[in-house]
Order: structure tokens, then C-alpha cells, then sequence
């Protein structure tokens, strides 16, 4: 709304593009929030999506700035977990840790704090604290049984964390519960409990779509059917070659 409204409508749209992008190609979702940050770096709204752009191209450094940028400008905390994520990428995990301990924790909403939670049990790991990062994230949140956005992903990073500890089966119990909990699929935990029950996925398809049973002892058929369907497109362009010009 600070813009006049031609420059506004360009930045929009780099915008829109960076929002359907950003998932399936990253890369692309950056240069646009490239474009728009060249057009309009005095919005907090273009420096917050240029951040989340580096930060789906692991530009962690880049990002951080731009979400530093955006809350100078909004005074919010809502990005400070994905900041103190941005440290860790950069090989700081100290300095996530720290920030977990920051009065601006406390002024995040529940997602944020769990989001925060997660962020310093990764911190936790990171440092090769497993015992840690498995205390940190037990809280009500995880003992809930309500399911809420994030609850699929704090219990998969429990679970996660238990058998990194050595904890099979209560891993295996907390990978259940983030499937679930996990209705559009925002987590690996089918695949990981069906690893740990030792279940094997076997492409029933060949190589060319078909079953390979269907495949064995057919290639001469398909050679026929292919020379046939030739020499009839042959006989068919010599009937039109001696048959009478078309209009």
C-alpha cells in the first residue's frame, strides 16, 4: 500500500511467484524475490519473502539479513525461529541455542514457541546433545493429544530423536503417533515406520511401465505389431499416391 499502484502491482506479482514457487523450485522462487527486492527493498513484506527464498536455497547468511531487515522494520518476533534456524545452517549452533533463551520467545504465539522448541532440539543435535535435544521437546505440547499444524512434525522430531538415542521401540510408538497425526502427508512417517518394521518397497511396474511378468517373452510380439502398423502406413500413403488428388 506504500507504493504507487503500477510499481505495487509489479511487486505483487514477483511476489505471487515466489509463494507458488518456493516448494517445487526454489531456485526460481529466489530470483523472483530477487526482482521484487530490487523494486521495493523498503518493504517489510518483500525482505521477509526474499528471506524465506534464501532460505529454501539454503543462502542462510543472505537470509538471515533479510529477516533481521524485516523485523527492524515490523517490530515483530514472529521470524525468530527461522532466524535462529538460519544459525544453525551457518554452522552456529550455540548461537540458536542462545537465542532460545531470548526474552523473545516468550512474546511468540504457541506455534511459534514450538517451532522455537524444535529449533533448539536441532541445536541440541547439532552438538551432538541427543539426551538434550529428546528433553527439550517433551513438553505438554507433545504429551497433547490434540493434534494442531505442528503437531505431526514435534512428534516425528521426537520420534526422530528417540532412535537416534538407541530407543527403537518407543521411537517406532512416537513415529505411529506423527502419522497419525500427519493428514497431508508434511512428514516421512509412513516410510520410517515401515523401515523399522523391516518392510521392503518393490516396483511391481519394469522399467517401461508394464509388469515385468507382462514384459517377459513379449518383445517379439511388439516388433511384429510395430513392422505391421509400418507397412500399413506404407500401402496406406501408396493408395493416396495413385488414388485421385484431394481437394
Amino acid at each position: 500500500m506504500s507504493l504507487p499502484k503500477t510499481l505495487a502491482e509489479d511487486v505483487a506479482r514477483n511476489l505471487v511467484m515466489v509463494a507458488r514457487l518456493i516448494d517445487e523450485d526454489p531456485e526460481q522462487a529466489y530470483a523472483y524475490s530477487r526482482i521484487a527486492l530490487r523494486l521495493a527493498s523498503r518493504v517489510a513484506a518483500v525482505r521477509e519473502a526474499a528471506g524465506f527464498a534464501a532460505y529454501a536455497t539454503q543462502k542462510y547468511a543472505e537470509a538471515l539479513a533479510e529477516f533481521r531487515a524485516a523485523k527492524r522494520m515490523t517490530g515483530s518476533v514472529e521470524l525468530w525461529p527461522v532466524m535462529a534456524d538460519c544459525e544453525r545452517g551457518l554452522g552456529r549452533p550455540e548461537r540458536a541455542m542462545a537465542m532460545a533463551g531470548e526474552p523473545e520467545v516468550q512474546k511468540l504465539d504457541k506455534a511459534g514457541q514450538v517451532e522455537m522448541r524444535l529449533v533448539a532440539a536441532g541445536a541440541r543435535r547439532d552438538m551432538g546433545q541427543i539426551d538434550a535435544a529428546i528433553v527439550t521437546l517433551q513438553s505438554s505440547e507433545l504429551a497433547s493429544n490434540a493434534v494442531h499444524p505442528w503437531t505431526p512434525r514435534l512428534r516425528y522430531a521426537y520420534a526422530d530423536a528417540l532412535l537416534a538415542a538407541g530407543r527403537e521401540d518407543e521411537a517406532r510408538e512416537w513415529f505411529a503417533k506423527a502419522l497419525e497425526a500427519d493428514k497431508d502427508g508434511s512428514t516421512d512417517a509412513s516410510d520410517r515406520l515401515a523401515e523399522l518394521d523391516g518392510v521392503e518397497f518393490v516396483d511391481a511396474l519394469g522399467h517401461d511401465g508394464e509388469s515385468a511378468e507382462a514384459g517377459a517373452g513379449s518383445g517379439a510380439d511388439v516388433e511384429a505389431d510395430v513392422e505391421a502398423d509400418v507397412e500399413a502406413d506404407v500401402e496406406a500413403d501408396d493408395a493416396d499416391e495413385d488414388g485421385p488428388a484431394k481437394a
